[in-house]
């Protein structure tokens, strides 16, 4: 395989994201609200909340429920404040947290293979002297990248805020946890490759961003289904569901890119565009 010509498909297209409004708006304000905004504010309000008159403390015996043991243990001692703080901004938000290299893989993805397509400057880079396998590995590892990347500094970016914003309450570092780590770093690349295998074969039936970024958006739905299954205490994201829910993703993401790279061929996307 020719690296150099993957190298150079790979900084064309972080060159068109970057000069692209349209990508990077989104790429931009999505993380900051997640990573920024919404743990300063949790970190901020459920202390202030407290000191509202008439107002009701969650009820948190539903999750208190579903915890191991030994993870109950560490939470002696917190007063309800604390235990409503770990709980949002360590639990809770873990799998919204994964919305994030989802998100930034498939509109990079997208705009990579359909938003070439629909501002007809894919061809150039097809009558390249490259196979289809360089070409379809160049353009997965131009949306992989700054999918991990942006990850990693989200999750530096939200430990930071959230011990900054819930110290007066917490009065100690709590973040991040053994769950959190593994999750970035196992869990958060697998998500993202599952959504680039979506979105990479989504692209090639379909002549618009617009379409391949929307029809590829469905991928987002087993997150949602964790964030609703802790939100309602069916479940409690450990180490070991982390490990067991990436290696899952991994498999299905292999499985997808692999479809993906076996239906890829240029001549199909001249054909179509």
């Amino acid at each position: 395989m020719n690296w150099r010509a993957i190298k150079t498909i790979i900084h064309r297209d972080l060159l068109a994201v970057i000069r692209s409004k349209g990508v990077m708006i989104p790429l931009i304000i999505v993380p900051l609200i997640f990573m920024i905004l919404l743990p300063a504010g949790l970190g901020l309000f459920f202390p202030a909340m407290m000191d509202m008159p008439g107002v009701n403390i969650p009820d948190i015996s539903q999750f208190l429920d579903v915890l191991p043991p030994d993870v109950l243990a560490g939470f002696e001692g917190y007063t309800v404040e604390q235990l409503l703080i770990v709980f949002t901004l360590v639990y809770f938000m873990a799998p919204m947290f994964l919305i994030i290299p989802l998100m930034v893989a498939s509109v990079v993805a997208a705009d990579s293979f359909a938003g070439e397509k629909e501002r007809k400057t894919l061809e150039a880079i097809i009558y390249t002297p490259t196979t289809d396998l360089e070409l379809f590995t160049g353009k997965v590892l131009s949306a992989l990248i700054p999918a991990v990347i942006v990850s990693l500094v989200g999750f530096v970016l939200y430990g930071i805020t959230a011990n900054l914003a819930a110290w007066p309450t917490m009065g100690r570092v709590f973040f991040p946890n053994m769950t959190w780590i593994v999750m970035v770093l196992w869990v958060a690349p697998a998500t993202a490759c599952m959504g680039l295998g979506a979105t990479v074969i989504v692209s090639s039936k379909v002549n618009s961003f617009q379409e391949a970024n929307q029809i590829a958006g469905v991928i987002v739905l087993p997150l949602l289904a964790l964030v609703f299954a802790q939100v309602s205490g069916v479940m409690y994201l450990s180490l070991f569901l982390m490990l067991i829910v990436g290696l899952f993703f991994w498999l299905v993401a292999i499985g997808l890119l692999y479809v993906g790279v076996r239906t890829f061929r240029r001549t199909d996307i001249i054909a179509r565009s």
